[in-house]
């Protein structure tokens, strides 16, 4: 008796997890392929809708693109899904500040740094974006805090801040 085998690969093609649409978004993301990371990462999304990182990491997607509200939009998602998620919000906090909304940027910079008090990015940014806001005493501040966190500060930064505000560190 003879047996026959059938290669049927749409019964038994291989389903993805999300995780799975996940890690393919950012390996695509990290090969320069936006347009295949923000499919996969909308594949994962429709797989679990609660899956914040990929919201997040759509958003960074997106930003890097120039769809700046699609990207707010995503990272707001994300905090959705995890109000502690401190990339979120230095993530959306960027996208404000490209925007030029300062104000909702530091707010969102402020929320990172009180879910991760040592995220000094966080500081970084928000110390600029309070110098595009002329409060340089708060800049400078910031400034301290990501230096006693063992961050770099851009030097050029540093220099503007100086001469914009008449002072040094």
């Amino acid at each position: 008796m003879a047996l026959l085998f059938f290669n049927l690969p749409s019964v038994y093609a291989e389903v993805q997890t999300a995780e799975e649409y996940l890690s393919n978004g950012n390996d695509a993301f990290n090969g320069g392929n936006l347009d295949l990371a923000i499919v996969d990462y909308t594949k994962a999304i429709s797989i679990n809708p609660n899956l914040g990182k990929a919201y997040n990491n759509r958003g960074v997607a997106y930003a890097k693109e120039g769809s700046l509200q699609r990207a707010i939009d995503d990272f707001t998602l994300a905090i959705a899904n995890n109000l502690k998620d401190a990339d979120a919000y230095n993530n959306r906090g960027h996208a404000y500040a490209e925007q030029g909304n300062f104000t909702q940027a530091i707010f969102d910079y402020t929320k990172a740094i009180e879910n991760n008090t040592f995220y000094v990015k966080a500081y970084n940014n928000r110390s600029i974006a309070y110098y595009k806001l002329k409060e340089f005493d708060k800049a400078w501040a910031d400034v301290r805090s990501a230096k006693a966190l063992g961050g770099d500060i851009d030097p050029y930064f540093i220099q503007d801040l100086e001469k914009a505000s008449g002072k040094g560190q």
